[in-house]
């Protein structure tokens, strides 16, 4: 069975930084695109960035230049490195992958972490 398991949410003050890590593990034949999305109260769950196997990345106007997604293809595990953290990045971050396990593509996500900013 194939998880993806995150971590690296907690409290920090606007202005600061934090470095999310999603690693997926299991009987996996291939990982096409990562990516991570976010999900605030009373809001809908948003797209924050998106890489590809190749390295092609999506980020999201509100985040751009100030987090940076990568990803390890050896280790199955994608990044999220956000920096100048504002209190309305505040939300529950989900990993997302595009896996082949074992021969069919399916769409898993994590459980969340916990990202609060404080002001």
């Amino acid at each position: 069975q194939v998880q993806l398991v995150e971590s690296g949410g907690g409290l920090v003050q606007a202005g600061g930084s934090l470095r999310l890590s999603c690693a997926a593990s299991g009987i996996i034949f291939s990982i096409n695109s990562m990516g991570w999305y976010r999900q605030a109260p009373g809001k809908q769950r948003e797209l924050v960035a998106h890489i590809t196997r190749g390295g092609g990345t999506i980020v999201a106007d509100s985040v751009k230049g100030r987090f940076t997604i990568s990803r390890d293809n050896a280790k199955n595990t994608v990044y999220l490195q956000m920096n100048s953290l504002k209190p309305e990045d505040t939300a529950v971050y989900y990993c997302n992958a595009q896996i082949k396990a074992p021969t069919t593509w399916y769409d898993y996500w994590g459980q969340g972490t916990q990202v609060t900013v404080s002001s």
